[in-house]
Order: C-alpha cells, then structure tokens, then sequence
C-alpha cells in the first residue's frame, strides 16, 4: 500500500484567543480525517505575526491577517494561504469567516424580541467585522422600526494611553440612551466595557440596558455581573471549512472568487438579556416578579395581589403596553424558559422541565408549549434549531 506524503502545514495563529483554539479544534478535525498532515507553529508566539514563514519550507499555511502589513507579507508567500480573520475588508488572500453581518442580525432580532426599541451599537472603527457587525445589527433595527445610536471607538493599540478618554466617551453615550435601551457590543470584552460603565452610571442590566456581546467566550461572559448573552461564532465549522479550503488550494486547485462565509450558531442566552423593554413601571416590575418566580407554580391571582392593582387595572395596562393579558405573559415566559432547557446539552426530562418552569403538570406544559411555539416540547427539542440557545 503506498504511504501518502505528509503535508506540513503551519499554523500562524496567536495564542490563547478563545475564538482562535475553538476554530483550531475544526482545523484538528478535518486533519484527523485526512490523515497526512503535520503542524507546525512558531515557539513562544503570542502575535499574529507571521514573518517566520517567508523561510519556512512546507505546503501551506494558515494565518490571522490584521494589517496591511499581515497581507502584503501573505500574498508573497509561495505556498497556499487561507486567512482566518476579517479585520481588513480585501487581503486579496483566499478567506474563511463567520457571517458578521448575520451576527449583527442576530443580536438584533434577540432584542426585539425582548420589545426594544430604542438600540445602541458599541464597537470599533476601520475593523472590518466590528462595520459588518454594526450593518447587520443597525440595518435589521432599522426595518423593524427601531432606532439605532451608534458609538465606534479606535482601536486599544490605535489609541494607547486614552482609556480615561474612552471612558468618558462611552459615559457620555449611555447618558444620551433613553432606557430601556438594547445595546450590542462588537465583542464580548467590549460588552464588558459597557457593563463596567453601566455599572458606574447607576444603570441596572439588563433592566435599563439589555446587554449582548460576540464570541460566547464563558470566561467573558461570567465575568460580567450579570452574566453576558452573546453570539456565538461558530468557529469550529469555520476551521473545519478553512482547512478544507487549504487542502484545496494545496492540492493546485483554484480559490474561490469570494470569502467562505459560515453562519454564527446563534444567541446564547444568559441574564444579561433576561427582561423585557417596557415603558409602563408597574407592567414592568410585574414581568420581572414573574422571571424571578418563574420556577414556582403561580397564576394570575399573584401577581395581581403583588403589583398592588386591579385585575382589570393591570390587564389594561398589559394589553397597552404588551398586547397581551398577564395571563399569556406568564405561560410565554415560561415556555421561553422552556426553549432553552430543551436547546440544553445537559438534556433533562419533560418532566422536570415542566416543574422547572413552574408548570404544575406535564399536560399543561405541553399545551402552553404547543400554543406558543405550533411544536410539542418533544418535537422542538429533536427538530428546531433556535437562534437563542442556553450556555453551553
């Protein structure tokens, strides 16, 4: 049996990027099934610099393009090279990468989910995702009727030395929101930004500002107090395909005309998005008590006798305010709940889901279920593929 070449591929990526060892266990994955491929990286490189390769001898390359300087240095490489990363627009270097404006999208469509309609964007200027981020999120704002203010900031190394200058630019923006507001940050580290101004300014998360990042880094977003809801990216499909696209391009054959663009996984849902934008403070604090006690079995009677108003009082209110009754509040909320324990790798019974959501019994969470989402539990948890899931 004839043995195959080895094809030595170096892997000119930084260290220790959350997103980056995601993406590199799809490279790892595509490699295991080729069989025949061997790594190398530079020792000791915390950069994305990628000199090292202009004397390297091997077969391809895979790297991290962030400057002029990176793509210049890519395109007079001899070997093949696929670019892993989007912040330049054009590198004229063959690209894989998630779909930034669908992430934007995404981040978007959450929110208004949550009835915002008053938006911010926080991200950074000429970083290319950071614009396609901001355009999927402002766009899909925008058609749906809501209004979008946006902060972009230079980059840290653009700008070292100023941090007391962003800081007071960024508070200065969240005074001009009106709460409640909805606000998407171009990182997960930058929704940290904005959590840690929040927090000086005396606005409450995610009750005056819903909060959602990009990356589903988990150390990121448990740092934040509330915990962070964020994009996740994706990033192992994005490795696999970019080492497919290498061994292509490896193999003689042509590149493709356009970056390889692969759709974000979705909203991991955390606290920092668990409420609903709502102008009426008593219509308010009453969806509030109900995601707090959503684990207890409770009805109407409850929240009425809590919000300290009629039932025909607060019914009004909620149907100006919601267009709904308390009533259909409840069993939604609880079927969101839901949503995300079935969407949970830690898979759990029907029936302690049901209790966990403060069902009473199985047969009325089926049919709140149904009602809601047109699926059983049991048919959304095999078939659907929600845009919010639970942390993984």
């Amino acid at each position: 049996m004839k043995t195959r070449r080895i094809k030595r591929v170096a892997l000119a990526v930084p260290l220790g990027i959350p997103f980056m060892e995601r993406l590199l266990s799809g490279v790892l994955s595509y490699a295991k099934m080729q069989g025949n491929w061997a790594f190398v990286r530079a020792p000791e490189q915390l950069s994305p610099s990628f000199e090292w390769l202009k004397d390297w001898q091997g077969d391809g390359a895979l790297v991290m393009i962030t400057s002029k300087r990176d793509a210049s240095v890519a395109r007079s490489l001899d070997i093949p090279v696929v670019n892993l990363t989007a912040y330049l627009e054009d590198t004229g270097i063959p690209t894989v990468m998630v779909d930034h404006q669908e992430i934007g999208r995404l981040a978007a469509v959450h929110l208004l989910e949550q009835r915002f309609r008053r938006f911010g964007y926080y991200g950074v200027r000429d970083i290319f995702y950071s614009e396609q981020r901001r355009s999927g999120f402002a766009e899909t704002v925008r058609q749906a009727g809501g209004q979008c203010k946006i902060l972009e900031v230079l980059p840290v190394e653009a700008s070292p030395g100023n941090w007391r200058r962003h800081q007071r630019e960024l508070d200065s923006w969240l005074k001009s929101l009106t709460p409640p507001v909805g606000i998407m940050a171009s990182t997960d580290l930058r929704a940290g930004i904005v959590a840690d101004a929040c927090s000086r300014l005396g606005l409450a998360i995610p009750d005056d500002v819903a909060l959602v990042g990009v990356d589903n880094d988990p150390v990121a977003c448990e740092l934040c107090q509330p915990p962070l809801s964020s994009v996740a990216r994706n990033d192992h499909e994005v490795g696999r395909r970019a080492a497919a696209l290498l061994d292509h391009l490896m193999s003689g054959r042509p590149p493709p005309e356009k970056p390889i663009l692969i759709a974000p996984d979705g909203v991991v849902c955390r606290r920092s998005t668990e409420t609903m934008a709502v102008d009426d403070p008593h219509v308010a604090a009453t969806v509030r008590y109900i995601r707090e006690h959503l684990h207890e079995k409770f009805g109407v009677e409850r929240i009425i006798a809590n919000s300290g108003l009629s039932r025909r009082w607060l019914e009004y209110r909620f149907q100006a305010s919601l267009g709904c009754t308390p009533y259909a509040m409840i069993n939604q909320l609880r079927v969101e709940h839901a949503r995300q324990l079935l969407a949970s790798p830690e898979k759990q019974t029907l029936s302690q889901i049901a209790d966990a959501c403060g069902f009473s019994e199985l047969r009325r969470f089926r049919l709140a279920f149904r009602r809601v989402t047109g699926k059983t539990p049991a048919q959304f948890r095999k078939q659907s593929t929600p845009s919010c899931m639970s942390p993984t």
